[in-house]
């Protein structure tokens, strides 16, 4: 499948995933579309002539520290010494700083349509929303009356036949068991939407987490049992019974996650798509008839379908019909319950925050707001998103980001044509996917509307399941319609971006248009340090290790010549062995090849966006601002954007889990690369950063 590739942690920033389980959010807004008409790479940027913010703050640094001995404590030290992570967080950074932000002003407009809800149907639906959610006597009073009606469906059932009906009644209120599916674009046929099987069925961050036994999986396997018994004497379950289901929900679990692809074979598109007529998915799994099934799951009658792993489906087949009903039944209720749980009483929040807190270290549970907030960006964000742009976005971000996009995309062209490593031809190539790059500017063109989703004041579970429906059916919907190229994978109040390799498009959320990423009156330097990596990161994700294998129409086809793809494939494990290399916690160190892809778009990134600031007026110039000059001011940019504190077990968890290596490693390892970095900071060979000419990696 193709997966949208982000520029910041999806773990730390709520980044939208590509798929049909809401509250999962999706996208905002629509204003008429800007386009540039001077696509120059020298077309200036309108902005005044000195910067009136001290967008680059001393206090911020540790002088103390050599640049080329580690330059993001050189640029960051004193922030992170004075900025630990606040108890109801897991990190705090750049990036969760302007994630508060973003949540503070989705409160303000979630307040205003609560206050305001009979002034149309978009403040109804978001204003009623929040202030059932806030509505804490409500709640409270309901207990665990929600799902009770549900958990009761799955005690009724007697047979197999019974509960694979169950399954897939459960599936199209939007409650996944077992494994997962969506409708989603054809990688090979990209004008046509197919239902596309995918792993999933377990409840820890990743397989890893059942399948080693090192001091700190072990910990966490044993909180997680004893929250599963703790969850089900929370719905009135004897003790012996709690522990019984207990235990059969995380055997049933191990053996899912001993048939599920690591999260490195996962990121491979080839190895990922299989693709099957319904007849031959079914002989894969004789106790699964996949063209009666498919119905019930509300899915038309369909010819192919795509399966991310078909060992995997072996496993479910398998489990389906060796596993005891009970054992099978214990399993349903427990993904009921786990769903359910944030949105329960709070006896069912407090002990679900209780395990959190042994993956994660959180200390304090997020405020409601923020969870109710998060809740509704994910649920209705498009809605909410139309709020936001009204309120918080400036159209003249939406032209300044065309200026440099278009300054961005004309440096990628130049690196293409210089590299040394590959043939005419497929130079040829890469430009026309470059050029053909769609962009996607601060909120979407067209707007979801939720058609069919009643939203009621009084009643905060059934909005809550009426959204999650809405999104699962919402999606299978696509079958047999035409590609919606128009829609978005984030809503415009995140804080992130993307590039999506099947529509070869990149997008910009407006939440992120903002400092340290881009401000209006910021001189090049920072705004190329900052929002021009972020830009060229985008862009250079079409060329890394994954979005290569897609061409310039977003199909999944091999463009390149074989020794082309050779020289790519050395310079890109080079970067692999370079980040494979740092260590983080303990024995912990950086997967360089789950990280490979991010890696390799942060260091082309740098590259592409440096190059751009040098055609600026500033770049070609060697005036100082605040004692640094135009080179230094766009690295120190650079690095304040990675500055985080992360707590020690949600470190450990991205490092499982996260396709991003951690912060301090994303500002630093690209720089040791890059010539122009050890130019501008004077840095010598005894620096420990420090890499000796012929050792820097350049790939674009």
């Amino acid at each position: 499948m193709s997966k949208q590739l982000t520029f910041l942690s999806a773990v730390m920033l709520m980044a939208c995933l590509m798929a049909a389980t809401p509250p999962t959010g999706k996208p905002g807004k629509r204003l008429p579309r800007l386009t540039a008409t001077d696509r120059s790479p020298t077309r200036p940027i309108p902005k005044p002539a000195a910067p009136k913010k001290p967008f680059i703050d001393r206090q911020n640094m540790n002088l103390t520290v050599k640049p080329g001995d580690d330059f993001y404590q050189y640029a960051n030290g004193e922030w992170l010494k004075k900025n630990p992570v606040p108890a109801s967080k897991t990190s705090w950074g750049s990036g969760s700083i302007l994630y508060e932000k973003s949540l503070d002003a989705m409160k303000s407009l979630l307040e205003e349509a609560a206050k305001s809800s009979g002034k149309g149907r978009l403040h109804q639906m978001v204003g009623d929303f929040y202030a059932s959610g806030m509505d804490s006597i409500a709640i409270e009073q309901k207990g665990f009356d929600p799902i009770k009606a549900d958990l009761a469906r799955v005690e009724q059932v007697k047979t197999k036949a019974e509960l694979m009906n169950e399954i897939a009644y459960q599936r199209s209120q939007g409650s996944t068991m077992f494994f997962s599916l969506y409708v989603t674009q054809d990688s090979r046929i990209v004008s046509k939407y197919i239902v596309r099987f995918v792993q999933g069925g377990t409840t820890l961050p990743d397989r890893d987490y059942y399948l080693k036994n090192d001091a700190r999986s072990q910990k966490i396997r044993d909180a997680y049992r004893d929250n599963l018994a703790k969850m089900f004497g929370l719905i009135g379950e004897e003790s012996s019974r709690a522990a019984t289901n207990a235990d059969a929900v995380l055997k049933l679990e191990l053996a899912l996650a001993n048939a599920q692809m690591t999260r490195v074979d996962s990121r491979d598109p080839i190895k990922t798509y299989n693709k099957l007529t319904v007849a031959d998915f079914s002989k894969q799994t004789p106790g699964i008839n996949w063209r009666e099934w498919m119905p019930k799951l509300g899915i038309p009658e369909q010819d192919t379908v795509l399966v991310q792993s078909l060992p995997f489906y072996h496993a479910v087949d398998s489990l389906l019909t060796a596993t005891p009903v009970e054992a099978l039944k214990a399993y349903m209720q427990w993904n009921l319950l786990k769903n359910a749980a944030p949105f329960l009483s709070t006896p069912f929040v407090n002990q679900n925050f209780a395990f959190n807190k042994v993956l994660s270290g959180q200390k304090q549970l997020t405020p409601l707001w923020q969870r109710r907030s998060n809740l509704i960006d994910g649920s209705l964000g498009e809605l909410l998103g139309q709020l936001y742009v009204q309120k918080y976005f400036k159209p003249e971000a939406k032209q300044r980001m065309l200026v440099l996009i278009d300054n961005l995309e004309a440096s990628f062209k130049d690196h293409i044509n210089a590299v040394d490593w590959m043939t005419a031809d497929t130079k040829k190539r890469a430009l026309t996917k470059l050029a053909s790059f769609k962009r996607k500017i601060g909120y979407p063109d067209k707007w979801k509307n939720y058609e069919g989703v009643t939203i009621r004041r009084d009643d905060f579970y059934a909005n809550v399941r009426a959204t999650s429906k809405w999104w699962y059916t919402d999606n299978i919907s696509r079958l047999g319609k035409p590609v919606d190229k128009t829609e978005w994978l984030m809503t415009p109040q995140t804080v992130n971006a993307y590039y999506m390799p099947v529509n070869n498009e990149i997008a910009f959320p407006a939440a992120i248009l903002q400092f340290p990423f881009f401000d209006a009156e910021a001189d090049d330097a920072i705004n190329y340090g900052g929002i021009g990596t972020v830009i060229g990161h985008e862009m250079t994700h079409g060329f890394d290790d994954q979005g290569r294998q897609y061409d310039a129409d977003g199909t999944l086809r091999d463009w390149w010549t074989k020794e082309d793809a050779a020289n790519f494939t050395k310079r890109a494990d080079k970067v692999k062995e370079q980040f494979a290399g740092f260590r983080v916690l303990d024995s912990l160190k950086v997967n360089g090849q789950l990280t490979l892809g991010e890696n390799l778009a942060d260091l082309g990134g740098l590259a592409i966006a440096f190059d751009a600031f040098k055609k600026t007026n500033q770049g070609q110039g060697e005036t100082k601002i605040d004692r640094f000059t135009p080179d230094q001011r766009f690295f120190l940019s650079w690095a304040q954007v990675w500055r985080a504190n992360v707590l020690t077990e949600s470190q450990a968890q991205r490092l499982l889990t996260d396709p991003h290596a951690p912060d301090q490693f994303r500002c630093n390892g690209p720089l040791t690369n890059f010539d122009a970095w050890y130019k501008a900071f004077n840095v010598q060979p005894a620096e420990k950063m420090y890499k000796a000419p012929g050792q820097r990696i350049k790939v674009w």
